[in-house]
């Protein structure tokens, strides 16, 4: 099993969002970025587990836990021309990007914030791509003991 964070913005879709989908999954699609494609295309694995983190909002953070129910496959959104992730040069005989899809496990007791979390830089999260200066990926890998520490702050 693997460990990933995958952002979202609230107002879009967020937490509770997913978790009053019916079976309390839905796609994780939108993805335009050839480097988070690529992890969501090859990488992620059904049955990984997954940081929700609400980003760009007044308090960016992990609020939640998902799993990947369903591995990489063509977004379908990039062929409709009415999605606002549509891309044209997209082409369903040769993907351009991808999606998985991503079940609700919990909440977590309180929003790990991104303030917080900072505060753990030069310890036990030195190295986590999320407080990477310049980092905008929405999807990136968690390491196990990352993970591990992330839910000892709840």
């Amino acid at each position: 099993m693997a460990y990933w964070l995958v952002k979202s913005e609230p107002e879009e879709f967020s937490i509770d969002d997913l978790a009053k989908r019916p079976g309390k999954r839905d796609h994780w699609d939108g993805v335009r970025n050839y480097q988070a494609r690529n992890m969501l295309r090859d990488q992620m694995r059904k049955g990984d587990r997954i940081f929700f983190y609400h980003s760009n909002c007044a308090e960016p953070g992990i609020v939640g836990i998902a799993e990947v129910v369903r591995e990489g496959y063509p977004d379908h959104t990039a062929f409709d021309p009415d999605d606002k992730h549509y891309d044209p040069k997209s082409d369903p005989d040769d993907p351009r990007w991808y999606m998985v899809d991503l079940r609700f496990v919990r909440k977590l007791s309180r929003p790990l914030t991104l303030q917080e979390l900072k505060t753990h830089f030069e310890g036990k999260l030195k190295g986590f791509q999320l407080l990477q200066r310049g980092n905008r990926l929405s999807v990136m890998p968690v390491s196990e003991q990352q993970w591990k520490f992330i839910l000892s702050l709840e």
